[in-house]
């Protein structure tokens, strides 16, 4: 579904990602892992396109797509929620969802985003800077789907989130993958979710990949090694 072949990104003279490969299947959740700082956001960022890349490529179902514009790859099906969910603070909640309907030429939110987020349906008619920090989380994904995505990229999704958010985030993402039959992309830092979602992890260290185990082989002890401080 998505193929990155040798991508480098850069701020100014200063490299950050050195040289990344690897692909996303059909219907398969990654998770990217590592500390602050490692180059998860950068990477991300350079997925959608906010950050341009120095070299390697970046393609959708065998079409490159590494020098579109953003709203381009929107529409060849990535989706992006950034860390810090990035909602808009002063749209109710259904504004917020119906900007994700923009590049579908859809005028009605689809049904199953409110059967996923059903909070979301109770406060469809709340700004969305009067939800808690979960909530908001919720409608980033949920303005996310709304563009109907073949790719999901999250952020560190589980940012400032209680842990009993957590948990039902976890299994929400599950169900998106089972229901949408999308490929998720999650940058995280939380070992228990990261497991609980992904098929496979990758670990990134200072803008490579240092380590990768797929679900039921997933060596906890030392993915934990490279998160710690």
């Amino acid at each position: 579904m998505l193929a990155v072949n040798n991508l480098s990104v850069a701020y100014g003279m200063s490299e950050v990602i050195h040289g990344l490969s690897f692909e996303v299947g059909h219907n398969e959740t990654l998770a990217i892992m590592g500390r602050n700082g490692m180059g998860k956001t950068t990477l991300f960022k350079s997925l959608i396109g906010v950050l341009p890349s120095r070299g390697g490529t970046i393609e959708m179902q065998g079409k490159n797509v590494g020098g579109l514009k953003s709203f381009r790859r929107v529409a060849e099906g990535i989706a992006y929620v950034p860390q810090g969910r990035m909602i808009f603070p002063t749209l109710t909640v259904q504004e917020n969802i119906e900007t994700g309907l923009e590049v579908t030429g859809q005028k009605k939110i689809p049904s199953d985003i409110y059967d996923l987020f059903p909070v979301l349906l109770e406060m469809r008619h709340r700004k969305g800077g009067n939800l808690s920090g979960g909530q908001q989380q919720q409608l980033a994904i949920a303005r996310a789907l709304a563009s109907n995505p073949k790719v999901l990229l999250l952020d560190e999704p589980t940012e400032g989130i209680q842990p009993s958010i957590i948990k039902q985030l976890a299994k929400t993402l599950n169900e998106i993958k089972q229901i949408r039959k999308l490929s998720i992309v999650v940058s995280e830092q939380v070992l228990s979710f990261a497991t609980e979602v992904a098929d496979r992890v990758l670990v990134i260290d200072k803008g490579r990949f240092v380590h990768e185990s797929r679900k039921g082989e997933f060596d906890t002890a030392k993915i934990s090694r490279y998160l710690s401080v």
